[in-house]
């Protein structure tokens, strides 16, 4: 199974698409993940930047509106422009917190036909706000819905229920088993992202949340899937904690978001193959 590092572009939206390319290819990424509203190059002009790099790319989205109604129509916009793209994948924030768990279904529904029709992947975000918000939520909508495949950032669910889910294991392995995607942020008890994960006062958040990630891999590998992708996504300001006063970001985002891919290489090789 090849394990794939993807770049963020959320930190770095200030940089032209082939200067952000050039970094991520000079920092030892494999693709990018790119929210669609940030891609300004039209389709032709991405694929052939992300081919000329040796870069997969991921499509972010969301959806987006009042009603279930409008989250709909916004899903079958926004997937079908980010197909035209090519990605190896469709990463989406689906639904809401505040709607029903029928309605939120439909919107997944909707999505997994667009998905099926386009023979492109599309994983849905564990994500606060979004139907996906918390372990209880994922429960229910799995169990309605199995064939969902999930984005696993686990760092928001850790916010969420203000605990690193030890209470949660049999709820947190069924999120394992449909994870074809992860967004590998540390998160703890009181936020969904710490101030720096090489610092030693967060140690049980990174193991723990390192422990889930082995898993994802171990199940991906069981399975014989030919990959896996993860992007170390760590926020910038006001995501990232700053000082007061001076708004100084307390980290180097940058040099956190390459330690966090160095880590994950050398955590997950015992499941890797070369990149083909």
């Amino acid at each position: 199974m090849n394990i794939l590092l993807i770049r963020s572009k959320w930190d770095l939206d200030e940089l032209p698409l082939v200067e952000f390319l050039r970094y991520a290819r000079r920092n030892g990424f494999d693709g990018t993940e790119i929210h669609l509203p940030s891609l300004h190059a039209e389709p032709a002009e991405a694929i052939a930047l992300h081919q000329e790099h040796g870069l997969k790319f991921v499509a972010m989205i969301t959806t987006e509106g009042v009603t279930p109604e409008d989250h709909i129509a916004s899903l079958e916009r926004r997937f079908q422009s980010a197909t035209r793209y090519k990605p190896l994948l469709v990463n989406c924030h689906t639904g809401r917190d505040i709607f029903t768990l029928e309605d939120n279904l439909r919107i997944f529904r909707a999505g997994e036909e667009l998905s099926r029709d386009a023979g492109v992947p599309l994983c849905h975000e564990t994500h606060r706000g979004r139907a996906l918000f918390s372990v209880l939520s994922a429960r229910d909508i799995l169990a309605a819905i199995p064939t969902l495949r999930l984005n696993a950032d686990f760092s928001h669910w850790c916010c969420v229920h203000e605990s690193l889910l030890e209470d949660q294991e049999e709820d947190v392995q069924l999120a394992i088993r449909h994870t074809e995607y992860i967004h590998a942020r540390i998160g703890h008890r009181e936020g969904p992202q710490v101030n720096d994960p090489r610092a030693p006062e967060w140690k049980e958040e990174a193991e723990r949340h390192f422990s889930w990630w082995e898993q994802i891999a171990a199940e991906r590998a069981r399975k014989g899937a030919p990959l896996l992708a993860l992007c170390p996504e760590f926020g910038p300001p006001p995501y990232m904690p700053r000082l007061p006063h001076t708004r100084q970001a307390v980290t180097d985002l940058r040099e956190v978001i390459l330690f966090m891919k160095d880590q994950l290489r050398a955590r997950l090789e015992q499941y890797c193959l070369p990149v083909s």
